[in-house]
Formats: C-alpha cells, sequence, structure tokens
C-alpha cells in the first residue's frame, strides 16, 4: 500500500468522507469543481489508492473505446476474466457479478473518474448506471461510490440536480473551491518555498488557488523567475493551458471563450446587456446557459448590486489564470522569455496588480469579515455605483465591494494594492468622503456608514487617515 501524501486543505471535504466511511447504508458522493482544482488528488489520497474498482473517462473517446477501457480496468480487479461488454447495462451488469463476490465485511470503494466523459453521446451511459445505482448499488450497505467529474455543468445537472431516476440519490455532495490565500502558503510550504505573503499574493493573482499550478512552481527559482518560466519560455507548461482549460469543459467551448474574453476587459464585470453588446451573440438560452454554466465552474461570479435591481447585476470574470492570460500571455508568448522579470516597473502591471488585488478581498470576504469582527453577523455582499446627477447634488461614484449588515451598518470597503503603507493625500481624501455622500443619497440609506481600508501593509497615519473606521491588510487575509 502507497503511503499517503499529506493532504493540504479540504478538512471539511475530508470529515465528509470520513462521516460516508462511518455510515452503515450505501453512499454515492459525488464530486466535481473546476479543471486542476485537485478532486482526484483528493480521492486518491484520502482513500490512498485503494478501490475495489476503478475507472477514469477518456476524453473525446466513443462508446466503444469507453467499454474496452471499463472492461481492461474490471480485469485487473477481477480473477476472472470478462470480455468487452456491448453497452453500459452489460458493463454495469459484469460491475454487478464483481461487486456481489467481494467481502461483506469491509468497505468496498467504486471510483468512477472524469463520469462526463464516459456519457458520450447516444451511449446510454446515464440510463444504465441510474438503472444500476436504483436497482442494486443503493442496496450495498458497505458499498461507497465516488463519481467525480470537471465538467461541472454536466455533474450539477445529471447528478447532483438530476431530475430524474438519480433525484436526491447521492449521499454527499462536494464542491472543490481553489485554494484560499492560507491554503496556498501551506502548500508553498510543502514545497519548501518560503516566500513573502506579498509574493504569494502576487502568486495567487496569477495562477489563483488551483492545486495543479502551484505543484509546477520550483523552490530555486524566485517567483518572477518561476512565472517567466511556466508562462513565457517557448513550451512552458502553463502558456497554453487556456487552449485545453474551456474546450474539455464546455461544448461549443469557442462561446465560452468569447464570453471570457470580453469578461475580461472590464474586470469589475458586464451586465447581461453589456456582454451581449460586446459579443454580438443573442440573448437568448444559448448565453443564459453560458453563463450559468461559467458561473457553476467557478470562472465567472455574479456580483450583486446594492438595492437588488437585477438589470444591473454584473458577471464578473473570477478565474485568474483567464484575466492573466488575456491580459499578458496571449499577446507576448514567444517575445521575450523573461517578460515578467523585465516588466516589473510597467505602470500597466501595477493597475492589474490592483484591479487583481481586488479581485482576492472579494474571494476573502470571510477573512475580512472575520476581522471586522462581524462573522456571526448576517450581510450582504454587493456593488454599487452611480451616475452624475446634478438635481439630486450626487456626483459619479462606484463602489466595488460593499457589505451591507443586518447589524444596520453598511461596510464600505476601498481596496488598494501597493508596496508600502498606503498614503491617503488630501485628494483622496475628497474622492472618499464624495464617494461616501453619494451613496447615502442616491440610496437613501439610513443606516450608519463605515469606511474599510483593504491594503497590503495598512493605512499611513497623517492628516487624511481620519476618515478611515477600520483596517484590513494582507496579512488578515491569510487567517
Amino acid at each position: 500500500m502507497e503511503k499517503k501524501t499529506k493532504i493540504i486543505g479540504r478538512v471539511d471535504e475530508c470529515s465528509r468522507l470520513k462521516e460516508c466511511m462511518d455510515a452503515d447504508s450505501a453512499q454515492l458522493i459525488i464530486v466535481y469543481g473546476r479543471r486542476r482544482v485537485g478532486k482526484t488528488f483528493l480521492i486518491n489520497q484520502f482513500f490512498n489508492n485503494t478501490f475495489a474498482f476503478k475507472l477514469t473517462g477518456a476524453y473525446k473517446q466513443d462508446k466503444s473505446i469507453q467499454l474496452r477501457n471499463f472492461s481492461e480496468a474490471l480485469n485487473l480487479k477481477s480473477r476472472k476474466k470478462y470480455g468487452v461488454p456491448g453497452d453500459w447495462i452489460e458493463a454495469f451488469n459484469f460491475l454487478r457479478e464483481y461487486i456481489n463476490k467481494l467481502p461483506k465485511t469491509e468497505k468496498q470503494i467504486i471510483f468512477l473518474d472524469e463520469m462526463p466523459w464516459l456519457d458520450t453521446p447516444r451511449s446510454g451511459f446515464l440510463p444504465a448506471f441510474e438503472w444500476f445505482w436504483n436497482d442494486f448499488a443503493s442496496t450495498v450497505d458497505n458499498l461507497i461510490f465516488i463519481v467525480c467529474g470537471s465538467a461541472t455543468s454536466w455533474m450539477d445537472e445529471k447528478l447532483a440536480n438530476n431530475k430524474g431516476g438519480l433525484f436526491n440519490r447521492h449521499t454527499c455532495r462536494l464542491y472543490l473551491e481553489p485554494f484560499n490565500l492560507f491554503e496556498v502558503r501551506e502548500y508553498l510550504h510543502s514545497k519548501k518555498i518560503n516566500w513573502s505573503t506579498y509574493e504569494i499574493a502576487e502568486c495567487y493573482m496569477i495562477m489563483g488557488g488551483i492545486p495543479y499550478y502551484l505543484s509546477l512552481l520550483k523552490s530555486s527559482l524566485s517567483l518572477k523567475q518561476n512565472i517567466d518560466n511556466l508562462f513565457f519560455r517557448r513550451n512552458g507548461e502553463l502558456w497554453d493551458e487556456f487552449d485545453h482549460l474551456y474546450k474539455t469543459l464546455f461544448v461549443n467551448g469557442e462561446d465560452y471563450e468569447k464570453v471570457v474574453e470580453v469578461l475580461s476587459d472590464r474586470i469589475g464585470g458586464l451586465t447581461r446587456d453589456e456582454i451581449i453588446q460586446k459579443t454580438g451573440m443573442t440573448s437568448g438560452g444559448d448565453l443564459s446557459k453560458i453563463l450559468k454554466n461559467l458561473v457553476l465552474s467557478g470562472f465567472v461570479r455574479v456580483h450583486g448590486f446594492y438595492g437588488n435591481k437585477k438589470k444591473k447585476i454584473r458577471y464578473q470574470l473570477a478565474d485568474y489564470y483567464s484575466i492573466f492570460y488575456f491580459k499578458y500571455i496571449s499577446k507576448q508568448y514567444g517575445k521575450d522569455e523573461h517578460f515578467w522579470s523585465n516588466s516589473i516597473d510597467n505602470p500597466a502591471r501595477r493597475v492589474w496588480a490592483g484591479l487583481s488585488f481586488e479581485q482576492i478581498c472579494i474571494d476573502h470576504i470571510s477573512q475580512i469579515k472575520q476581522k471586522l469582527g462581524i462573522s456571526g453577523v448576517l450581510s450582504e455582499v454587493t456593488s454599487w455605483y452611480t451616475g452624475e446627477d446634478e438635481d439630486k447634488g450626487i456626483n459619479g461614484a462606484q463602489i466595488d465591494l460593499l457589505i451591507d449588515r443586518r447589524d444596520r451598518v453598511v461596510s464600505i470597503c476601498e481596496m488598494k494594492y501597493s508596496v508600502n503603507e498606503f498614503t491617503i493625500d488630501k485628494t483622496y481624501d475628497m474622492n472618499l468622503r464624495n464617494k461616501m455622500e453619494s451613496f447615502r443619497k442616491a440610496t437613501n440609506c439610513k443606516k450608519s456608514i463605515q469606511l474599510v481600508m483593504v491594503t497590503t501593509y495598512g493605512v499611513k497615519p497623517g492628516k487624511y487617515s481620519g476618515v478611515v473606521n477600520a483596517e484590513v491588510t494582507l496579512d488578515d487575509l491569510f487567517r
């Protein structure tokens, strides 16, 4: 038996898997999440690669290949040599026969990885699996059946929210999120990479918390050298990642890429109407499906508007790699293999870092709430903006992160990424006061307004720093 590798993070997921192992009835576990987020690694490590049967779907292979792979995987585990089944009904009958011969006194773990790829067109896979589970597997009390897939939309529609024969049949649903900053630091430490919180944050802006990307980092190189090596060196491991990212997850991946590209031009997000205008797509079911699937897969987030005005809801690109790809990789590949090291003082890079830091803050809203001492307070995270209205004395203003709290306080969060303490000067002080006053007038807000500065190293005490009511630093986001 192989020695287990330490699982970084995934505390809740491991706890739930343990509950399934301790249960006295059959378990159907659904594991899904975006590509490269570590789903297979988690299952392999938690169960120590000890499976009664394991099959991995093959990308873009027809039913005959999938069934042949099934037969070979089953024969590796069985003393009986099964032939290649003619269809999935026969395949699951073979699996049923095999399971019946396994010891009843210990847990038997079956793992179907990349299950969406097994469900090829007109293959009959899903109806066969429904029959297999409902007629047999659900009655085997010592059976742990795990299904996993990166095609999140398929996993959600066909399994997690199935309206047919598998409706409400799963006993555990695990959606794997990317690592947060704390988990990234813990993972890097396990690789003997001891960077500062500032460097880890910059790494996060590029890779997000995607374990596979992080696994490619080398402790012998600096952060800048690693980025050049992975993204800008010819045939670097991640220079062509984008070509596979969407096409392997979605049918008509080009349409998904088109939506993602227009969103990358406005990191603050676009409304549905703006997406239609910029892509030239029609306002129909196809666009609705694309947006829904991008949100389900974690590539896009829906950013609500204060006051719940649906027309102002924005779709925001949330995938750091995709943002970085359109900003730098797609335009730079092959031109300069040391591009990242050579662009350290580029003003455009500082703008990108500032906008990406805002993304990090939104993704670590629970840590911000914890620092503010409002973790237990019911709240809604939204954004807000308004145009100029001379009649009402309102200047145009925009708030990218706003926490509307049940304790009758609205926390307006200003996010600033800098290499030192952030200095509030007279001009910025006026900007902040205008923003708060415009918000109060335009929304007729009767709650107390709290200005929160979220910065890398804090706000430098000075003549204008008194406008700040509370502070959150980069270190706080690593909680």
